[in-house]
């Protein structure tokens, strides 16, 4: 069987089964919109670490754990773990793995990488390679803001385009049978950049490679904006989203009756977050917490997930570069 669609998909002839979930978020995401679709929520965003970038491994190893022990297996049950988070050599991440002892596959797709890990797994376990996979990432406010732009002690004052780095993590286990929805198909994107340099503005600069790679989605699988009950891209915020809308409205698509972007889900309004949430943990504690749990519910059947990566760096940045931005898709249906 041929399981490529187009130049970019693929449908999956034996798709693995998301058979739990788990995630972990810190006290302003707790206070947010979706608070009862959380498995823990910290006090604070150091949780009694050191450093913040120790509460990010920490959170990780703990959503990866909790994720594993729902399924009602153990660590040895998994053969490969698939994770990455947004820090230079994924520092959060390798920390958090080094206490697992299971096989693992570091992945960088800044903000699309929750998407991605589960991408790849499920090419993983379709081609009988692996029987359970855990997919994971992790984000954090203060770790990201001072990497990529000030330490939070200045005080600096955000542009209201700008967006909130989630404090979180999130897993999902992939099995190769099993119960709960199952990834379909996927669409492997392609770097879109379309000349913006500011670091603030992630969601205008990420929203054409999101269009790009759900228009590219319909087109080698012959599915239109209906087959889906929900379309969600990653953390496009409020500006990435209407821009979403806009392009395929230039299409002769309209594609706001079923499209919501995770950004816009996570924060309440009066929480200050600007233009709305980013992060790799965005879309990881939306998807294993409220999208998760509708789908198992059969409050909805289909859904496309759409995680988006703004592929810059500080370097890059202090460069003068453009920021190169991608999109990965899974369908997950149940």
């Amino acid at each position: 069987m041929n399981k490529k669609r187009g130049q970019q998909s693929m449908v999956f002839a034996f798709p693995p089964v998301i058979t739990s979930t788990a995630n972990i978020v810190g006290p302003m995401e707790g206070e947010g919109i979706l608070t009862e679709f959380y498995d823990q929520i910290m006090e604070d965003n150091l949780n009694n670490k050191n450093s913040w970038e120790l509460c990010e491994s920490y959170m990780m190893e703990w959503a990866i754990r909790t994720a594993v022990a729902k399924d009602n297996c153990v660590m040895e049950d998994v053969d490969y773990v698939l994770a990455g988070d947004l820090l230079n050599q994924l520092m959060s991440t390798h920390f958090a793995i080094r206490n697992l002892d299971r096989p693992f596959l570091g992945l960088y797709g800044a903000c699309s990488t929750m998407v991605e890990s589960m991408l790849i797994g499920s090419t993983l376990i379709d081609g009988g390679y692996a029987n359970k996979i855990v997919a994971a990432v992790s984000s954090h406010h203060d770790t990201a803001e001072r990497q990529y732009r000030f330490p939070t002690e200045q005080g600096v004052q955000r542009p209201m385009i700008s967006q909130w780095t989630v404090t979180g993590a999130s897993a999902a286990v992939l099995s190769v049978i099993g119960t709960g929805p199952r990834i379909t198909a996927a669409t492997v994107g392609k770097i879109v950049d379309m000349g913006i340099k500011d670091p603030n503005a992630m969601g205008p600069a990420m929203a054409p490679a999101a269009a790009d790679t759900i228009w590219r989605h319909f087109s080698d699988t012959g599915r239109q904006p209906g087959y889906y009950d929900m379309i969600y891209t990653g953390d496009l915020g409020n500006v990435g989203k209407s821009l979403v809308i806009e392009l395929f409205k230039e299409r002769g698509v309209d594609l706001s009756a079923n499209y919501e972007d995770c950004g816009c889900m996570i924060y309440k309004k009066n929480q200050d977050a600007h233009s709305g949430a980013s992060g790799c943990a965005s879309s990881g504690i939306v998807f294993t917490g409220y999208i998760y749990k509708m789908l198992l519910g059969k409050k909805m059947r289909k859904i496309l997930l759409v995680g988006t990566g703004s592929l810059h760096s500080p370097t890059s940045y202090q460069q003068k570069e453009s920021i190169p931005c991608i999109a990965h898709a899974i369908a997950v249906e149940i």
